[in-house]
């Protein structure tokens, strides 16, 4: 495979912004998770803040961008690559993990109960697995409005992102909150491409637009707003579409000088790129036992150190396993198999991220 920094592989600087996106995603659960688990905060809590506005934006900006490859096939080709792929891995997955949530399927509440919950999941989205289900509704919502000139979609987008909606159902409301940056990464596909190409050759220039984004990033999204609804000055309406646009594309940037400097960094971060849905896939199980058995043993009492290790075996586990199982029957775990395709076959060692 060439090195992230081959300029044969001006590509590479997507899945390191993939990978950048995974760890900050898998942080900030390990994080928060532990830091209420033993009533406090570590040195990673200002981090997990100053990434909020832009974590899960960049994630589906990146989505986004190869859609406009698969958006004009037709339905049944279209919905293989992008519904039933997610779907599968959805069902799967959310299977696993609530039954090993809920311990015993024929626990106190019975069956019946586990089955009810998982026909409640099909229409709230369930844990973290939410992420997984809005990709499929985004891009069936998407290639329905394909017709829509793209002004009027992408205002129409961001109206629902300023607009604050909330709601009960995790559905409607991560719609309203994060369409808007799908939309962006599909309709201004090539010029996010042009950009990393042109941090790519003008470093210096990148650079300072980073350091400068940073600082006016950090600045409000730690400075506190006074307002119950919005905690901080950077979840106020409008500024946390800007941020998250903005941090959305100084990702693409850093991801890009990573790619071109190459070394073992890049290499490792664009590993947890290629495999990104692995690692969210997976990530939850070891997360929440490793936690608990810190919590339980009292064997590091620092947060900060506690979330680190967590997070680090939260993250290398599902790499693990995805590598022990490659080739066996259990690869459907990761790799959709054919009886689960509605059009032709693909190899069975395909990354499962490639979903177009």
């Amino acid at each position: 495979m060439a090195g992230v920094g081959d300029t044969g592989d001006r590509l590479a600087w997507v899945d390191i912004a993939k990978g950048i996106c995974i760890l900050l995603v898998v942080m900030m659960h390990s994080v928060t998770g532990t830091g209420d688990a033993m009533g406090g905060e570590g040195f990673l809590h200002p981090v997990v803040a100053f990434a909020k506005p832009f974590r899960i934006p960049d994630f589906f900006l990146l989505s986004g961008l190869f859609m406009g490859r698969v958006i004009d096939r037709d339905w049944r080709l279209f919905s293989d690559r992008r519904v039933v792929h997610f779907a599968y891995f959805y069902l799967l997955w959310l299977v696993i993990q609530s039954a090993a949530r809920y311990g015993k399927i024929a626990g106190d509440d019975g069956p019946t109960a586990f089955a009810a919950h998982l026909a409640h999941a099909l229409i709230e989205p369930y844990s973290t697995l939410w992420f997984i289900y809005l990709l499929a509704v985004f891009s069936v919502v998407t290639k329905a409005l394909r017709r829509v000139p793209d002004a009027v979609l992408l205002a129409g987008a961001a109206v629902l992102q300023i607009a604050d909606i909330r709601s009960e159902s995790t559905l409607i409301e991560e719609f309203c909150a994060r369409y808007v940056f799908f939309v962006a990464g599909y309709l201004f596909a090539g010029r996010i491409f042009a950009l990393a190409d042109a941090a790519r050759h003008r470093v210096r220039l990148a650079l300072c637009g980073l350091a400068a984004w940073a600082f006016v990033e950090g600045w409000l999204a730690l400075t506190p707003s006074g307002l119950p609804n919005h905690p901080t000055l950077a979840s106020l309406p409008l500024v946390s579409l800007a941020l998250g646009a903005a941090g959305a594309l100084a990702i693409v940037v850093a991801a890009s000088l990573l790619g071109r400097v190459g070394g073992p960094i890049a290499e490792a971060v664009r590993t947890c790129g290629q495999r990104s849905i692995v690692i969210y896939l997976a990530f939850s199980l070891p997360m929440a036992a490793t936690r608990e058995i810190l919590v339980r043993t009292g064997a590091i009492a620092d947060i900060g150190l506690a979330s680190l290790i967590v997070m680090t075996v939260a993250v290398l586990l599902p790499l693990v396993l995805e590598r022990l199982v490659r080739g066996t029957a259990l690869d459907l775990l990761f790799v959709r198999p054919r009886w689960c395709r509605l059009v032709g076959s693909e190899s069975r060692t395909r990354p499962v991220l490639q979903a177009t």
